[in-house]
């Protein structure tokens, strides 16, 4: 079982920055692809970025390409998503979730959730 609780959402300007991250936590997090996904009211559930295990290769959503960056830092069993350059319609909740070894863009194929953490963009 892994337990994974997000952190470092909040209120920000157009423009500015949030660095979210997600806490491991139950069994070895080096084999797990993490991903961020975000869910805004009224539209679907939308994949972010991810990162396959082992530090693998990343992907990202063509809306934040650039702006976004996804790390992980195995030996603190923590998954980061840094965000540059926001905009409104990056508000939304995002959620970290885990899945075996390689990455999904489908949010049901991940094992693993954790609460969600509100990003809000004003502009």
């Amino acid at each position: 079982q892994v337990q994974l609780v997000e952190s470092g959402g909040g209120l920000v300007q157009a423009g500015g920055s949030l660095r979210l991250s997600c806490a491991a936590s139950g069994r070895t997090f080096s084999g797990y692809a993490m991903a961020w996904f975000r869910h805004a009211p009224g539209k679907e559930r939308e994949f972010v970025a991810a990162k396959n295990w082992n530090g693998g290769t990343t992907y990202y959503t063509d809306s934040v390409k650039g702006r976004f960056t996804i790390s992980r830092d195995d030996t603190r069993n923590t998954v980061y998503l840094q965000m540059n350059s926001l905009k409104p319609e990056d508000t939304a909740v995002y959620y970290c979730r885990a899945r075996a070894l390689v990455y999904s863009r489908n949010w049901y194929d991940y094992n693993y959730w954790g609460q969600g953490t509100q990003v809000t963009v004003s502009s």
